[in-house]
């Protein structure tokens, strides 16, 4: 029988070794002098093997080859009850069964939606050409895919969600800002699925239906009784997947990517047959000058980087359950294809219109009731409900649920989080973000984006920078004001900081286009045109700089001869 201890892999330790100073440091796993009163301390080389005669455990990472390495026994060790629940455990090696191709499907299913659509037909509207459209959408998406990676590690080698992976930069309690600012926006997108959801009903609709009184507008609600009535149809149909948690996400994500694949090779063709090939789309040039199309250039990359923004943020909700590296960068490899094919299927669709209508109808709903008949109908709406569904569960449930239950582990499970992300969706009201293009784009897309990107920045600045990719699974669970996360009060100030610095530069910008302000200086015109990047980049440099001066200092603060020495 194995003894019983606690054992740490020098060469995989899930920290850095005990520096000289242990109580102020951001990596001394001091819940291992606080779990077990009994410990046995001995230290060699500067790294800590404690032992403990009641418990055993193996704590090591995944293996650099990418592979986990099986030795965590995560249900031995202690965390906190305030900080913890079953859906904020780090993941068992059981549990992690997301292959590369289940997690390509899962982008296909995020991808192939009407707001991906939507935002291809919006270039069109706004005056650029097929193929800059396409490129903007594809370098987008490549830009992406560096953080996206990135900030999938953690949760593949840990098996820790991104509300867990917070708490590493911002602190165990200021963790909340950040996962509660992306659960804002989830909210936001959940409303306009369900908006878009509710649409697909409308069009099946008989005609005497939608022509009686109930389809009035009403000014003070901004919709119709009857289009509201079928929004929350939608709204509340998807509540019964939600309910199935995260493997019925991935099985609704793994049996839906060959679907929406077909459906939408099907509008491809029908609308090259009707519109007697591509032509009018490869024919269709650009409506902008040169100084016109790069004034719209920036702010459409911004947007459409925004777009994926946010599941870029909590993307270890996700490859936690990967089984490799491998698998998760793989899966993710194929996103700017993704989007791109979908984006061409769009402007070429968009662009077909024209010819067969004798107008651009850039919305997929209104075409299809356009396009009329029994059949269609049904595909319609097959299409519309599953692509839908697809991404609003996974893109807009899982990361608003995570955080209502990192705010109270107690309170909330991830069915209870599901539901108030729901409710608040609808408070956000999504019919008046799609009114037009320019509010979709502009304002709801780069607004966000202000809020979003000092996140990432840094998140990544404190996992590679600061923490050299070694976290302390036990001192992220642990309110213990040792702990390497409990920084101030279990806040960082570091983090809050530059969180402030990145996202005050973007608010005149945002204010103007809401029509707060009358106007500007051109430099926050510019600045909310390109809000992801900077916002992103100023966030993770100036946390970089405020981080690395604070763990200087530490280092000369006096030695406490209450904590155990190395040798």
């Amino acid at each position: 029988m194995a003894s019983k201890c606690i054992t740490f892999h020098p060469h995989l330790s899930l920290h850095s070794p005990i520096p000289q100073n242990p109580r102020f440091s951001r990596l001394a796993p001091t819940s291992l002098f606080s779990a077990v009163k009994t410990a046995k301390i001995k230290t060699t080389h500067n790294q800590i093997y404690p032992s403990f005669p009641k418990r055993c455990a193996t704590l090591t990472p995944m293996a650099s080859s990418g592979k986990f390495s099986g030795g965590t026994k995560f249900d031995e060790f202690e965390p906190d009850p305030t900080l913890t629940n079953d859906d904020l455990l780090p993941t068992a090696p059981s549990q992690r069964n997301f292959q590369w191709w289940e997690m390509a499907s899962l982008w296909i299913g995020l991808v192939v939606g009407v707001p991906s659509y939507y935002m291809a037909g919006s270039l069109v509207d706004l005056g650029m050409a097929w193929w800059q459209g396409i490129a903007t959408v594809v370098t987008a998406n490549m830009i992406l895919l560096v953080p996206l990676v990135l900030t999938g590690h953690p949760g593949t080698k840990y098996g820790i969600s991104f509300p867990v992976l917070a708490r590493s930069s911002f602190g165990i309690r200021g963790a909340h800002v950040p996962t509660l600012l992306r659960a804002l926006v989830g909210c936001g997108w959940y409303g306009i699925e369900s908006w878009i959801g509710g649409e697909a009903i409308f069009l099946l609709l008989p005609d005497s239906i939608k022509q009686s009184s109930f389809s009035q507008f009403l000014p003070w609600l901004g919709t119709s009784p009857l289009e509201f009535a079928c929004f929350i149809v939608f709204w509340l149909a998807q509540l019964a997947i939600v309910w199935r948690g995260m493997e019925g996400i991935r099985h609704l994500e793994k049996y839906s990517a060959p679907i929406l694949i077909i459906l939408t090779s099907m509008l491809l063709i029908w609308a090259y047959v009707k519109a007697a090939g591509l032509g009018h789309m490869l024919s269709l040039s650009s409506r902008l000058s040169s100084s016109e199309f790069w004034s719209l250039f920036f702010p459409s990359l911004t947007a459409n980087i925004s777009f994926w923004a946010t599941v870029a943020l909590n993307i270890p909700d996700f490859t936690r359950f990967a089984k490799t590296q491998r698998d998760q960068i793989i899966g993710q490899a194929g996103l700017p294809f993704f989007m791109g094919a979908f984006t061409f299927v769009g402007l070429a669709v968009t662009s077909s219109t024209q010819v067969i209508f004798g107008q651009v109808i850039s919305n997929p709903i209104q075409l299809l009731g356009q396009i009329g008949g029994f059949t269609t109908t049904i595909l319609a709406i097959l299409g519309i409900s599953l692509a839908t569904i697809t991404t609003n569960i996974a893109a807009n449930v899982v990361a608003p649920a995570n955080a209502l239950v990192n705010l109270s582990p107690s309170m909330f499970t991830f069915r209870r989080g599901a539901l108030l992300t729901a409710l608040l969706g609808i408070a956000f009201q999504p019919w008046r973000l799609l009114k037009s293009s320019e509010s979709f784009v502009y304002t709801w897309l780069v607004g966000y984006s202000a809020l979003l990107g000092p996140i990432g920045g840094i998140i990544l600045a404190d996992y590679y920078l600061i923490q050299r990719t070694n976290l302390s699974i036990q001192d992220l669970y642990s309110i213990s004001p040792g702990g390497a996360y409990y920084y101030s009060g279990g806040i960082n100030s570091a983090a809050m900081v530059a969180l402030v610095i990145g996202i005050l530069p973007v608010i005149p910008g945002l204010l103007l286009k809401v029509g707060i302000l009358s106007s500007v200086s051109d430099a926050f015109i510019v600045i909310y045109s390109n809000a992801w990047f900077f916002s992103f980049f100023s966030a993770g440099l100036v946390y970089w700089i405020l981080a690395s001066l604070i763990r200087k200092q530490n280092k000369h603060l006096p030695f406490d001869p209450l904590l155990p020495t190395t040798s």
